[in-house]
């Protein structure tokens, strides 16, 4: 299994599209995720960035960092979004591998911290992120807010894109 960025391999395009937008998307938001991840791969910005997880040239894992994740909390960023793994590849620690190198493609950008939204409880947290904050999204719902330095406090431990 390899991570890429999704502009290292736009071969895979349509295929991360429609990896991205049947986990997290709707009938109505394919043009989103697709205008979204079209224009992450030609800008020269920092994020958006959509990563993909391949092994024999399928996609089985996604994530993303985007500037905001459409919650009330736009004050903070960058954003951690879109983090699945592939039912038939999960109990790997795929998912820990991805959160990985998301603090360190962040942290390469310049950002002290890495935040992450999510409805899930005791996942994150067994990966050190702190359930910091609450938001509120677009339906006035609360949403947990997690965050993580992207400061590795402990250099002697590397992780590694695999």
């Amino acid at each position: 299994m390899r991570i890429h960025e999704l502009r290292e391999r736009t071969d895979l395009f349509e295929q991360a599209v429609n990896a991205f937008w049947n986990q997290w998307g709707s009938e109505e938001s394919y043009m989103f995720y697709k205008d979204c991840m079209l224009n992450s791969c030609k800008t020269e910005e920092d994020v958006p960035r959509f990563y993909i997880a391949v092994e024999n040239e399928k996609i089985i894992g996604t994530f993303a960092i985007l500037r905001n994740d459409i919650n009330s909390r736009q004050d903070l960023t960058p954003w951690l979004a879109c983090l699945y793994v592939d039912p038939e590849f999960r109990g790997k620690e795929l998912g820990g591998q991805f959160l990985d190198t998301a603090l360190q493609e962040a942290a390469q950008k310049g950002y002290k911290k890495l935040y992450l939204a999510t409805d899930l409880d005791k996942y994150y947290e067994k990966y050190g992120w702190i359930h910091s904050t609450e938001a509120f999204g677009l339906g006035g719902n609360p949403i947990k807010i997690y965050e993580k330095s992207t400061v590795n406090k402990h250099p002697e431990i590397q992780t590694q894109r695999t």
